[in-house]
């Protein structure tokens, strides 16, 4: 668990699209179990200890939708939530979200910044701490989960080491902040916040243990496991 000493930022995106699952409307904004997905996901950031600042990142336009999807179900206790518009790519949304924080992260104010998809709606506060805390040891930290007997398409066996990345994915704030500048004067793009800062620094990215129950929700099936798990 972090320190109560460090400030951690947790970054929320939820500006994507979601066409696979079949809706008319963004997925984050559907309901899981009765309760909006982006809403589950932000209220599991405010509950994480030593998280004092929360950035939801939505899609320009759905700003007023998000709103009143997510503030019914959060309590009084936990940081307040800041909204910013995202872009048009996972990278441009979480470069929205830094610039945000950038005044506080180069103050010193914040520490340590989580980034993680809104449509992870079952990551709980323990892999939230576990990646936090090595995050604030190493330098940086994403949860994985073991993909054994995978096969290539010439059906050739894979090595058992492979590993799934998953979020909510930490680094240091001056670290990320830095690393994203550099990737946005080069126009450099990764798939994910780790490429990025592999790409741009040396830090010691340490892999956390999830499980396959921190799905994301891509297709409309993934929200019927989705209510399995949690009626499990």
């Amino acid at each position: 668990m972090p320190s109560t000493a460090q400030s951690v930022a947790v970054v929320v995106l939820a500006a994507g699209s979601g066409t696979r699952v079949g809706a008319k409307v963004n997925k984050v904004l559907l309901p899981l179990a009765g309760v909006p997905v982006v809403a589950r996901s932000v209220r599991t950031a405010r509950a994480v200890p030593g998280v004092d600042r929360v950035v939801l990142v939505v899609r320009d336009g759905e700003q007023d939708a998000v709103r009143d999807a997510v503030e019914p179900h959060l309590g009084d206790d936990g940081p307040e939530v800041a909204m910013v518009a995202g872009g048009a790519t996972r990278q441009l949304s979480e470069w929205a979200a830094l610039a945000l924080l950038r005044p506080a992260i180069d103050a010193g104010e914040i520490d340590v910044v989580a980034m993680h998809d809104a449509a992870r709606p079952l990551a709980g506060v323990a892999l939230y701490q576990a990646v936090l805390a090595a995050a604030l040891r190493r330098g940086g930290a994403i949860p994985v989960v073991r993909l054994p007997d995978l096969v290539a398409l010439d059906g050739s066996r894979l090595p058992e080491t492979l590993a799934g990345v998953q979020t909510p994915q930490a680094f240091r704030a001056g670290d990320l902040l830095r690393a994203h500048r550099a990737a946005a004067d080069d126009g450099f793009e990764a798939t994910d916040t780790a490429g990025i800062l592999a790409a741009y620094t040396d830090l010691d990215i340490a892999a956390v243990d999830s499980d396959e129950d921190n799905l994301k929700l891509t297709v409309a099936d993934d929200f019927v496991v989705a209510e399995a798990l949690m009626a499990r």
